[in-house]
């Protein structure tokens, strides 16, 4: 059997989502258990039929009958997990571009939970991050049009539009569901997923906000600016931010760590049949010279962000600073269907990190758990609760685990996982950072409540 795929691992996107393009043979097998199940799919395909001509011969108003089987088989699809979808030609077309990172849109990672869109993270430097919209945020409604009874691409959809045009979301935020009214502005996302500087005169800072096709290529070129500008004497490390990346491409995941380590196993994807395993390991060649890595992860870390966290971390190769991630363990194959009749979205393996750790509904772990100090009027709006909160995702054992914090103040100097990550390519111990960590946690917990006169 001949296979050429190319894989996904992330969720559905305004002006933010990432795809490959896949093709995938299968071979059935005639055995006679097969052909009698093979005969009974047949009856169901025929109710369908029946039922497809009834409503097309006698409902009260004329269906547009290409709707009718596109909503029937995203229902199909939707019924699966969270993650497998329809694409009409048009989501295709948006799709492939979007991989490109250069787009029209908000800028805002999204899945739908409970009828409403759910943000998973906004992007940066695009209007919806800077209108404040925050992970966990639910839309409820797209120029005072609800979008119950919306698909999730539909609702994408309605959010997309000509750049410079405005377009208003009512969000819902936090346990007590405030209702806010946000305005914004369409305009042309074009996503740098990394960008860096370097801090402290020792320290090379990269910030990956998703893996689209310039991932790769955009960390070489911050690694090798890095180690232009420090002195090899005095290079105290690397400080990989991915917190809130949402995920993106798998082979710009696996390139990111081969930037760190030589020699090993990156990742493995598993299907449903044993000989679809693939298992993708580095090359010779580290590009960091060995030098010490930190990873700030969080709850809005996703996907192939985990796919890197996970390899680094059972790799021993970086720390990882920050809050449990979201725990999204699949990997979609876009499948195209030929024509105009767009692809499929499929969820067709998991992924395990190279220590066989399936990080479906769980999360990875960070290595130094350290909680940012949130302002009192978005306490108990910053937590995401994760995969394992999605209605119908991928079950995996009687230990999953929700999500955590994904607040990442804008202020560096009161970020706490950042300063961490700094003190310890300082050479502060990780013992050391954690108990003034605890003491803080401990003195603002003493502090008197305040009051408003």
């Amino acid at each position: 059997m001949i296979r050429k795929t190319a894989l996904i691992a992330t969720g559905i996107a305004i002006g933010a989502g990432s795809a490959t393009l896949g093709q995938q043979a299968r071979a059935l097998i005639g055995t006679p258990a097969a052909a009698a199940t093979t005969a009974d799919t047949y009856k169901f395909l025929s109710l369908f039929g029946d039922v497809f001509d009834k409503v097309r011969a006698d409902y009260v108003e004329k269906p547009d009958e290409q709707k009718l089987v596109e909503n029937a088989i995203n229902g199909m699809l939707t019924s699966l997990d969270p993650h497998s979808s329809y694409l009409d030609a048009k989501g295709f077309k948006d799709m492939r571009t979007q991989t490109e990172g250069k787009f029209g849109g908000l800028g805002i990672e999204v899945t739908q939970e409970d009828g409403l869109v759910k943000v998973v993270t906004p992007i940066d430097d695009t209007p919806a991050s800077r209108a404040g919209i925050m992970s966990g945020d639910l839309i409820g409604a797209i120029d005072d049009e609800n979008v119950q009874g919306m698909t999730l691409n539909q609702a994408v959809d309605k959010m997309r539009g000509q750049i410079n045009t405005p377009v208003k979301l009512t969000v819902y935020r936090g346990k007590d569901k405030d209702k806010i009214e946000v305005k914004m502005t369409r305009a042309e996302i074009h996503i740098k997923s990394v960008r860096s500087r370097t801090q402290d005169n020792d320290i090379a800072y990269v910030r990956i906000s998703q893996f689209n096709e310039e991932t790769a290529d955009g960390l070489r070129n911050a690694m090798a600016k890095a180690q232009q500008e420090i002195p090899a004497d005095k290079f105290k490390g690397y400080i990989i931010d991915l917190r809130n990346n949402p995920g993106g491409l798998l082979d710009q995941s696996i390139q990111v760590v081969n930037a760190f380590i030589d020699k090993g196993e990156i990742v493995s994807t598993r299907g449903r049949n044993a000989d679809e395993t693939q298992r993708y390991n580095a090359r010779p060649g580290d590009l960091s010279k060995g030098k010490p890595v930190v990873v700030l992860i969080n709850g809005g870390s996703a996907s192939a962000s985990e796919i890197v966290a996970g390899a680094l971390q059972d790799h021993k190769r970086a720390t990882l600073i920050g809050t449990r991630s979201f725990g999204k363990g699949s990997v979609q194959t876009i499948i195209p269907l030929g024509g105009a009749a767009g692809a499929l979205r499929l969820t067709t393996a998991r992924y395990y990190t190279p220590a066989g750790r399936s990080i479906q509904a769980k999360g990875i772990d960070p290595d130094m758990q350290i909680l940012q100090e949130v302002p009192d009027e978005l306490k108990g709006k910053d937590d995401t609760k994760g995969e394992a909160s999605l209605k119908g995702h991928l079950k995996n054992g009687d230990d999953e685990k929700t999500g955590s914090q994904a607040y990442v103040p804008p202020d560096e100097k009161k970020d706490k996982q950042l300063n961490a990550a700094i003190e310890l390519l300082h050479g502060k111990s990780r013992a050391q950072i954690m108990a003034e960590q605890t003491k803080e946690v401990a003195k603002d917990s003493t502090k008197a409540p305040t009051k408003a006169n």
